[in-house]
């Protein structure tokens, strides 16, 4: 009897030993890109070689850099959203001549929208076009109700679900006109949970966020607090996306025309990165890291990246 049961417990023994470990991970190989801004101190200077020999980290951990060229209109056109928040001051309308220009100056390959934020949703006054009487067409004063965007955050995650466009070779660029108050949540949180939501809609969504600071009616966003707020949760934005923002301390800037030939500079000096890096296997929004110095540059790079497994991304 006692061999018996030392036979069945070397056979079962056996089984367990031969039986697969299910809670055991394997190391997998993920692939991501993102957009890269690196702009020369003088305006008329130009970069020559494309940089070289850096290093970037996804979710701490070190990745490897598959590619990193320069985008042009020719194989990366630009896609870009004018998001007007709804509750904007009527004095907005004083910039109205910057922003034709803008639209009109733009190249000829590059297509413009424009955008209302309205009770949470990007609502469009006119459909991505290289035509910029069409896109100026949609261009209005906003309803000036306060609160009427519900959030800002609402607005661009509404947008980065429904980007007006399939086009996966196209640089896909939005720019914020707002104060950027939380409505949601007044008290400046660099957790809140909706500007996170809105972060990682833009990054699956692959946009590049810009923001301008400009007032909302309301009176409660006119306090030196909720500004502050309102200026630090844009600035979370568009620092996770590569994206720039832009202000003049707590009032509304006198012109908007330098605001958006800086914008139209980054756009003429942005690159591809591709690379691989550590994954679960799972596609997930993680932290990035680029360590890049170029001479005489600033260097714009997202601090959050989408990362898909290899086999997605081959897909």
């Amino acid at each position: 009897m006692k061999r018996i049961a030392l036979a069945l417990a070397l056979t079962a023994g056996t089984v367990l030993a031969a039986s697969p470990t299910f809670g055991q991970k394997t190391d997998q190989t993920g692939q991501g890109r993102a957009v890269v801004t690196i702009l020369p101190s003088h305006p008329n200077d130009n970069l020559g070689q494309v940089p070289q020999g850096f290093k970037l980290k996804v979710n701490g951990k070190d990745s490897t850099v598959m590619n990193f060229t320069p985008l042009q209109e020719s194989n990366s056109p630009v896609e870009l959203v004018l998001l007007i928040d709804g509750g904007a001051r009527s004095s907005l309308g004083t910039q109205f001549n910057d922003i034709e220009t803008f639209v009109k100056e733009m190249p000829p390959g590059t297509k413009i929208a424009l955008a209302y934020m309205e009770n949470g949703r990007a609502v469009f006054a006119s459909q991505l076009s290289s035509n910029a009487d069409e896109v100026l067409k949609g261009l209005h004063l906003s309803s000036g109700f306060p609160g009427s965007n519900a959030s800002p955050y609402f607005c661009l995650s509404d947008l980065a679900k429904s980007w007006p466009s399939h086009d996966r070779t196209a640089r896909r660029e939005v720019l914020m006109v707002t104060d950027g108050v939380d409505n949601y949540d007044r008290a400046y949180d660099p957790e809140d949970p909706y500007v996170d939501a809105a972060v990682n809609d833009s990054v699956r969504a692959g946009l590049v966020v810009y923001s301008i600071y400009w007032k909302d009616m309301g009176r409660a966003n006119n306090t030196w607090y909720q500004n502050n707020a309102g200026q630090n949760l844009l600035l979370t934005v568009t620092q996770a996306t590569g994206g720039h923002s832009y202000w003049e301390g707590m009032g509304n800037p006198v012109s908007l025309q330098p605001f958006l030939q800086d914008l139209r500079r980054r756009l003429n000096h942005q690159y591809e990165l591709s690379f691989s890096a550590p994954s679960s296997g799972k596609p997930e929004v993680e932290s990035l890291k680029v360590d890049l110095k170029v001479p005489s540059a600033k260097v714009d790079a997202p601090q959050r990246v989408f990362v898909t497994s290899a086999a997605s991304a081959r897909e």
